[in-house]
């Protein structure tokens, strides 16, 4: 079921985001004291009585003024008012009234969505209700005085807008798989996202660092739910300063903790770069399931090798990921866009799997078999006792060994190598703990088991 729409709506820096943070009950919507820092319309689920509803932060209107991004954010605040169920007018109660908000109020009065009326940043009770009678003549009715910051007035708002949302109960829990798409500037992340959704989602534009915010979407296909979560391109940290660009990044790396699957999205034409090589280790760092996402694939000019070569640049600058899938794509035309969906599902899949500890260790005495552990240079030898599987997404194994120290990096990848050939795994890291165990207390573990059985 399709919960309810509240768009908020105003001008540059009026406390838009941190009305937004104030109702979602989180920090989600990036707050920064400069003009045109939101940009996409980001979703950001809440609850107020018995209703919940969907609040849509905008970017800050302005009519009349085709720099930069803003035609490109008022297409964003009018998608956003087209899908409402009810708007949000935010205003500032310290500057007061001014010709761009009542710009803004006759283009509402216009729309057939019901309105209502935040004067915020009113933190003083008593000289809140000044401020905001002052905004009676923008015709929009009660305006009513708010603190995004203190959440004083946000509950006689609220009382006021559950009258124009529908009732929502029962509403089913949704097994969704979430997806982050990443990368660096310019790659076509928002491009994607549009491609996925079949409409402007997100902002399309060659300037670098457009989005801004992580922005959420769901989609269905063939009865699976996915979540998109359309991220900032991530420069080198060196090229970075404090500010939006700073807070951008830090939400794509959240978004990447919080994702079952990451796309990492490779430009065609630039190829593998470090700063590449460096996001595919933070995927592998926070245990993400993944799948390469080579765009702008129309772009390159090809012949019967070029796949080829092209693979064997990844395998040579990518080494690491060899376990996540490849495809390569155009979000520009939409070619093979939808077959992502493919190998996340396989690569969510995989990412939660488990194995039994019986399977384990069958995978471990042939393994052993074909290739003894190393001995040390005093004739000691290094022994698996046996492995199982602690936990899932990604998938834990830990090893029971007599002495850790004595299997060296090349042994413990060709045990790696040797789970992944038999048990599979792909798109998904899996983590191997060695721990060290006296014979004795394996012994004493085993019957225990045996005992209990």
């Amino acid at each position: 079921m399709k919960l309810p729409i509240v768009a908020i709506i105003g001008r540059p820096n009026v406390g838009k985001s941190t009305f937004v943070n104030r109702l979602a009950g989180e920090q989600s919507a990036i707050v920064y004291d400069q003009p045109g820092v939101t940009r996409d319309r980001t979703y950001l689920p809440a609850f107020w009585r018995d209703r919940e509803f969907m609040v849509v932060d905008t970017g800050g209107l302005v009519f009349n003024d085709d720099t930069e991004f803003l035609p490109l954010i008022r297409q964003q605040a009018m998608a956003a008012l087209a899908e409402a169920s009810a708007a949000i007018f935010v205003v500032d109660g310290l500057t007061g009234p001014t010709a761009a908000d009542e710009e803004i109020a006759t283009w509402l009065r216009q729309q057939p969505v019901p309105v209502l009326l935040a004067v915020n940043k009113c933190e003083s009770t008593e000289q809140g209700l000044i401020q905001a009678a002052e905004f009676w003549n923008l015709g929009l009715g009660e305006p009513f005085a708010v603190s995004a910051i203190h959440g004083s007035g946000t509950g006689d708002l609220l009382d006021k807008l559950v009258n124009y949302l529908p009732p929502v109960q029962d509403i089913p829990g949704i097994d969704e798989i979430k997806i982050a798409i990443v990368g660096r500037p310019n790659v076509g992340k928002s491009s994607l996202l549009n491609a996925f959704v079949g409409e402007q989602r997100a902002i399309v534009s060659p300037i670098s660092g457009t989005t801004r915010d992580a922005i959420d979407t769901k989609i269905e296909r063939d009865g699976k739910t996915y979540l998109l979560i359309d991220t900032a391109g991530i420069r080198k940290k060196k090229n970075v300063e404090y500010g939006p660009e700073f807070f951008s990044i830090n939400r794509a790396f959240k978004a990447i903790r919080r994702a079952d699957v990451v796309l990492l999205v490779i430009d065609a034409i630039d190829g593998v770069t470090d700063q590449d090589q460096k996001l595919a280790g933070r995927v592998i760092e926070e245990g993400r399931a993944c799948v390469l996402v080579v765009n702008k694939w129309d772009a390159v000019d090809k012949d019967s090798y070029t796949i080829y070569d092209y693979e064997k640049h990844l395998q040579e600058r990518l080494h690491f990921t060899e376990w996540s899938e490849t495809i390569f794509v155009s979000a520009l035309t939409g070619q093979r866009v939808e077959k992502i969906l493919e190998l996340v599902n396989q690569a969510a899949e995989e990412h939660k799997r488990r194995v039994s500890t019986s399977v384990i260790n069958e995978v471990l005495e042939e393994a052993v078999r074909w290739h003894s552990p190393p001995v040390s240079r005093s004739g000691k030898q290094g022994k698996i006792y046996y492995g199982t599987q602690v936990s899932t997404q990604p998938p834990t194994i830990a090893l029971f060994v007599n002495d850790a120290k004595r299997f060296n990096d090349n042994y413990r990848r060709y045990i790696e190598r040797q789970f992944r050939q038999q048990l599979g795994f792909k798109g998904t890291p899996i983590r191997l703990f060695w721990r060290s165990k006296k014979a004795r207390d394996v012994e004493s573990a085993s019957n225990n088991r045996a005992a209990r059985v």
